[in-house]
């Protein structure tokens, strides 16, 4: 004999009841039962009401992740710690364990996340976030509508306009939310995400993005965010290249470059820039947080967004081609600090 067909009725946001397989549900006569369910939904709306975490809504999305590299993989545990159902999609295998013991699931299964309610990327450049929703092997198709791509990548304003667009057409949502932060600042949940989207889409997200830092939601386009991100960017691109030509100077004079770092960062320049990457710089610290090849895409992206405005950066030029040297030197793997070491190089240190 066939077994009946499992009923399933939704009484909340996020929780749903299997009716024939409830304790007591076939003892129950047919106005009873619809008294008991009666009953069990106004528990449930009482309980949202006052908040209980196991039924919110917003803790109980299914979150996919795409791009776990050392900012991915800090943001990722961090969602998992807080009681967020987080699947991460990684290529190689052997990440999986190591995953799941900061509390996220892990497969090398791209389908394993079709059925996430968010799906947040961190991934290095327009390509590799295009590929991943519409290449060949694309997951945007089998998403459902309502499905929110997440996008906290550092992509370009056209990159990012065009993935709004695609989105759309199959009905599912789009907000860039890049973030300002090296994986020191997304361990620590210091990172500074830049919001941009639909006013629902923005807030659906929100406490995923207020647990992995500080939010600012600046407006509805979201390429708006994308140009913040990487004007931002090219202020701390600058601020390092002044920082190692200064340094190069005061070294070639015979002066201690950490005494003005000191005065500098203590008085005039008392900024998290001025002060972390002052202090590796001088100790030759490049253990890297954004790669020389990934901060020369950046500074790419910055000045083609400059030339689209008809406005000049040269400060930013003279960055790509410290940055060029510094990969064409064999520096490719250290991190964008290394800009300091590039200038020193040059000056014959």
């Amino acid at each position: 004999m066939v077994a009946p067909p499992r009923l399933r009725r939704p009484i909340s946001r996020n929780i749903e009841i299997d009716f024939r397989r409830h304790p007591r549900a076939g003892c129950l006569p047919s106005g009873a039962r619809s008294r008991k369910r009666a009953a069990m939904l106004d528990d449930i709306d009482e309980r949202n009401t006052n908040g209980n975490p196991q039924v919110d809504s917003r803790m109980s999305s299914k979150i996919g992740f795409i791009g776990l590299g050392l900012m991915g993989t800090a943001m990722a545990a961090n969602l998992a710690a807080d009681g967020r159902k987080v699947s991460a999609y990684v290529r190689r295998p052997e990440r999986i364990n190591d995953l799941r013991a900061l509390g996220v699931s892990a497969t090398t299964h791209r389908p394993d996340l079709f059925d996430s309610d968010i799906i947040i990327t961190m991934l290095p450049d327009d390509a590799a976030v295009r590929d991943t929703f519409f290449g060949s092997f694309g997951i945007a198709e089998s998403l459902r509508p309502g499905t929110i791509h997440l996008s906290m990548s550092t992509i370009s304003t056209g990159a990012s306009a065009a993935l709004l667009l695609e989105h759309e057409r199959r009905g599912q949502g789009y907000v860039a939310a890049p973030v300002f932060g090296n994986p020191d600042a997304a361990r620590a949940r210091q990172l500074a995400v830049i919001v941009a989207g639909k006013p629902e889409s923005c807030e659906h997200c929100r406490s995923l993005t207020d647990s992995l830092g500080k939010t600012f939601v600046i407006g509805t386009d979201p390429a708006q965010a994308n140009l913040l991100k990487l004007l931002g960017n090219m202020m701390t691109a600058t601020a390092l290249e002044v920082l190692g030509e200064i340094v190069t100077v005061l070294r070639k004079r015979g002066q201690d470059p950490q005494q003005f770092v000191d005065i500098m960062t203590g008085t005039m320049f008392d900024s998290r820039v001025h002060k972390n990457y002052g202090s590796r710089l001088i100790a030759g610290s490049y253990k890297p947080g954004l790669t020389m090849p990934l901060a020369l895409k950046d500074v790419r992206l910055a000045l083609a967004e400059a030339e689209l405005a008809g406005a000049p950066m040269p400060s930013v030029g003279v960055v790509r081609d410290r940055l060029i040297t510094g990969i064409a030197r064999g520096h490719g793997g250290l991190d964008w600090t290394a800009l300091g070491m590039v200038a020193s190089e040059e000056a014959g240190l």
